[in-house]
């Protein structure tokens, strides 16, 4: 066993001080000096962590924490800038969320559109074949009239058609 794999069961050894180690890890320990002292650091830690016990707060401590609060909300507000940049240092981005869900849907929107009106213009819309045929009759007007000089042409004087 090498230190790198004597890390591995470092942890059990530490947490669970009863266990035995195994004879491997008991044969790197007994050879290994940096590895033996950090297994007998973490255990003085532990042990002294097991013996220490937390202070009691002192009882002018919810008052102080009371004042303190009521200090900071009666103080005059930062500037813009200050309150900006603390905003987002410190700040979980949680009220940004709805801000960004309604600009990603407006692109959405704005970008839907722009297609369904690039596809609309894109294809011309079907005409009926009169309608085709009257507008270029509507454009051609030298042909119309070269018809009505032929219709005049071809009746005689009485208005009879001529064969």
């Amino acid at each position: 066993m090498n230190c790198h794999e004597f890390q591995n069961e470092l942890e059990d050894l530490v947490l669970n001080p009863a266990q035995a180690p195994s004879p491997v890890a008991q044969a790197h320990l007994s050879n290994c000096d940096p590895c033996s002292a950090e297994l007998k650091e973490l255990r003085a830690t532990f042990a002294a962590m097991d013996a220490w016990t937390a202070p009691e707060p002192s009882p002018w401590f919810d008052t102080r924490v009371t004042a303190r609060v009521r200090a900071e909300q009666q103080s005059a507000p930062a500037n813009f800038l200050e309150r900006l940049r603390a905003r987002l240092l410190y700040n979980t981005g949680a009220q940004f969320r709805p801000m960004m869900a309604t600009a990603m849907a407006l692109v959405l929107m704005v970008g839907g559109a722009g297609t369904y009106l690039a596809s609309v213009k894109s294809t011309p819309a079907p005409r009926a074949a009169v309608v085709e045929d009257l507008q270029i009759l509507d454009r051609n007007d030298q042909a119309i009239q070269e018809m009505d000089l032929l219709d005049d042409a071809s009746q005689d004087d009485e208005g009879i058609p001529q064969t």
